[in-house]
């Protein structure tokens, strides 16, 4: 009987005891994801910036919770010690989305969330507002390749609230729109029209909403959820315009690393970590100084959202 006991296999949310009070009291929490400390920027820029994404949602008050798996544990706020380990692994720790998460937590490894995974588990531990860099979408080659993220699919699907400066540039950003209206998932700018491209603040096509704070951002969440439609809200905040990079520069840059991925035939879940390494590259580091920028921005206005909605709660 010891034996089984031991061999049990938990799924269980492991929640930390800050974020456990928090919840306990009503508090804002903004879950953050751990791809970006694994596979979004180099160690020690990933450890320094996880650490001042959690700093800017303090900030701003709100209570952190950044989300992994550890030993197949499905981790809610991580411990200095925990994002330390995840940084120094970094590309030897698994990228995990939903496909993966069962298999994590089965063969007890370690895990980086990706916005997929991170707003599962979110939504596991009642938190619905997340900040992130920017979300995975269609992909520039989806009539050869098929690639659209699991993202768009746990948008459609999970109660969450996703700040993000947009799809990330190197995507498709038309096709995404049009994937997320088909599924019924709302763009909400935040005091813009436009539809930022991550690494520059506009990109050509529009949002379906434009609020200009963040109670009108709560008031949307919170009637869509009580009218029991499910499935989250992007909130696109534009990297602020001191940070932003020139749209021509940077697709002239992205045009050249999609030829090089396509040449050593990099797929699947490798094409983002080798696209943004290329980028920051052939940018000479400026689009990871971008990078850093609106995450912490997002951060920001995640914190002020979790605020309002708890207000409205």
């Amino acid at each position: 009987m010891n034996n089984m006991h031991n061999n049990k296999i938990s799924a269980s949310v492991n929640i930390s005891p800050i974020v456990q009070k928090a919840l306990k009291e009503g508090k804002p929490i903004v879950a953050l994801e751990s791809t970006i400390i694994c596979h979004g920027m180099p160690y020690p820029k990933n450890i320094q910036t996880a650490e001042a994404v959690e700093s800017t949602v303090i900030e701003n008050g709100a209570i952190p919770a950044t989300i992994a798996i550890i030993q197949g544990s499905l981790k809610v706020g991580l411990s200095s010690d925990e994002i330390k380990y995840l940084a120094k692994n970094g590309q030897n720790i698994r990228k995990i989305s939903r496909r993966d998460l069962p298999f994590s937590v089965a063969q007890r490894s370690d895990g980086a969330t990706t916005v997929a995974a991170t707003m599962i588990i979110a939504a596991m531990a009642g938190i619905n507002v997340f900040a992130t860099g920017g979300i995975g979408g269609v992909h520039r080659n989806v009539n050869d390749s098929l690639d659209i993220s699991a993202d768009l699919q746990e948008l459609a699907n999970t109660n969450v609230a996703v700040v993000c400066s947009g799809v990330k540039s190197i995507l498709d950003i038309p096709r995404t729109l049009e994937y997320l209206e088909t599924h019924g998932v709302p763009v909400i700018g935040y005091q813009t029209d436009n539809m930022p491209a991550f690494y520059t603040s506009e990109s050509g096509s529009l949002v379906d909403y434009n609020c200009h704070n963040t109670d009108e951002i709560a008031k949307a969440m919170k009637v869509k959820w009580e009218m029991q439609f499910k499935g989250g809200i992007v909130v696109a905040n534009a990297i602020p315009k001191q940070y932003s990079l020139p749209s021509n520069e940077i697709n002239t840059v992205i045009e050249s690393a999609l030829l090089e991925m396509k040449a050593k035939n990099i797929i699947g879940k490798k094409t983002t970590p080798f696209l943004l390494s290329k980028i920051a590259e052939k940018t000479k580091g400026k689009s990871l100084e971008s990078n850093i920028k609106l995450v912490l921005n997002n951060a920001s206005l995640a914190a002020r959202i979790a605020k309002s909605y708890m207000k409205l709660s």
